[in-house]
């Protein structure tokens, strides 16, 4: 398998409206860019990611929403194959936490389950420097 050679720099950050729109951009960009890392579009890693990232920027658009304010996704290249997600948001209030009782038929509530399932460590954590909070998880490219 050929892979691309890695940017210069290992990290990736982007400012991102909180809305709808912001989100799905933020998921389109955080693939691009594990892509250019060399985990190709498609890959493991590349797609875990992008789930990843989009449930974690829905979550803060949806729940982290302070009108004016904008989100925040860092992603680190933390080995070859293994990508640390942070989105930050305003609020610092924490989101729903997840439920393992939910109802199968609730249209809400399993996204954090899924982002549990796809990383190996998840969490969340006051803002530094700024109100908010920024949850994270580390992602691992799955073995073959």
């Amino acid at each position: 398998m050929t892979t691309l050679a890695p940017p210069s720099g290992d990290t990736f950050e982007l400012r991102f409206s909180a809305t709808p729109r912001g989100a799905r951009l933020a998921r389109r960009l955080a693939s691009h860019r594990v892509h250019e890392w060399g985990h190709r579009y498609g890959s493991g890693l590349n797609d875990s990611v992008s789930l990843v990232v989009a449930e974690l920027a829905a979550n803060a658009v949806t729940h982290g929403l302070v009108p004016g304010r904008e989100a925040l996704l860092r992603l680190v290249l933390v080995t070859g194959v293994r990508v640390r997600v942070e989105v930050a948001d305003t609020r610092g209030e924490r989101w729903p936490e997840v439920r393992a009782g939910s109802a199968d038929d609730a249209e809400a509530g399993r996204g954090l389950v899924l982002v549990g399932a796809l990383a190996e460590a998840w969490g969340a954590v006051d803002r530094e420097g700024a109100p908010g909070k920024t949850v994270w998880a580390e992602v691992e490219a799955p073995s073959a």
